[in-house]
């Protein structure tokens, strides 16, 4: 009997070739920040940097494993995710409508948009003591400035994406006789949807570094109270904990709207590109 030719289970080539971009796109990605980690924990370790002003990032490791373990980590973290969820809901709405009411009039346009490039300009440190007269010191004055700053990169990204949509559809929605809310629902808003993203992802960094601000003024909870409280007793290793801890949210939040950019917007080439190479 013939010999029987079993064929190897190998991956397709253009699987292979993904596979490939992937694994080098992941290690470029990553590989700078494990280096300067290495390079922070060589320094340290050679005396090259004080420990006493800057912890090492063994010392870092172990000082968030404790503050895991006894619970103060967990609990801090999740006051600044709640305070950084709600302000950016809240900027998610006001962003999205007043790019609405701003990109579909010129009267709109006239009305809102000086009073958010005013407000855009201020600093968010001098805007605290307002809030603070305004709100008290509890939790609204906190979720309102992580709020503010979010606010204007979906107002601005937005209103570009709505002023930039092909005139001709605009036209077309007038002779299918589509109404107000349905243009804005199935052609405004899917066009501008690229730019409504890109705007949520400059949100989300923005609303990390108001938070920052936020928590270091009158707070009695949250990761940059866990960090104003360590420097009161020169906890440096803490104080680096807090800063990780903040640049790692920043991260994983970034990430995620950038899936949910790759989920939605599948339809476009860059996209499409991006999934077969």
């Amino acid at each position: 009997m013939p010999a029987t030719v079993i064929p190897s289970a190998s991956v397709p080539w253009h699987g292979r070739t993904m596979l490939r971009h992937v694994d080098a796109h992941t290690l470029l990605r990553y590989a700078s920040p494990v280096i300067l980690v290495l390079l922070w924990q060589g320094a340290c370790s050679t005396g090259m940097v004080s420990t006493r002003q800057v912890a090492s990032p063994m010392q870092v490791i172990m000082t968030g494993w404790g503050l895991l373990r006894d619970g103060t980590l967990g609990a801090n973290l999740g006051v600044s995710l709640a305070r950084a969820a709600t302000g950016l809901a809240i900027a998610v709405v006001l962003g999205v409508g007043f790019a609405l009411i701003s990109g579909l009039s010129r009267l709109g346009e006239d009305i809102v948009d000086a009073p958010l490039q005013i407000l855009r300009t201020l600093p968010a440190l001098a805007m605290v003591p307002l809030f603070i007269l305004w709100f008290g010191i509890g939790e609204v004055p906190k979720i309102a400035l992580v709020a503010l700053g979010a606010t204007f990169p979906i107002y601005l990204n937005l209103h570009k994406g709505i002023r930039s949509i092909d005139p001709r559809l605009l036209e077309m929605t007038r002779t299918l006789g589509l109404s107000r809310l349905q243009t804005i629902r199935d052609v405004i808003l899917p066009g501008a949807l690229p730019d409504l993203l890109v705007g949520l992802r400059f949100a989300v960094g923005m609303s990390w570094l108001m938070l920052v601000v936020a928590e270091q003024v009158n707070a009695e909870s949250g990761i940059g109270h866990m960090m104003m409280e360590a420097q009161d007793f020169l906890r440096t290793d803490i104080i680096m904990v807090g800063l990780v801890i903040y640049g790692l949210l920043g991260l994983v939040s970034d990430q995620v709207v950038r899936l949910m950019e790759r989920a939605l917007l599948s339809w476009r080439p860059v996209h499409q590109r991006g999934q077969g190479a």
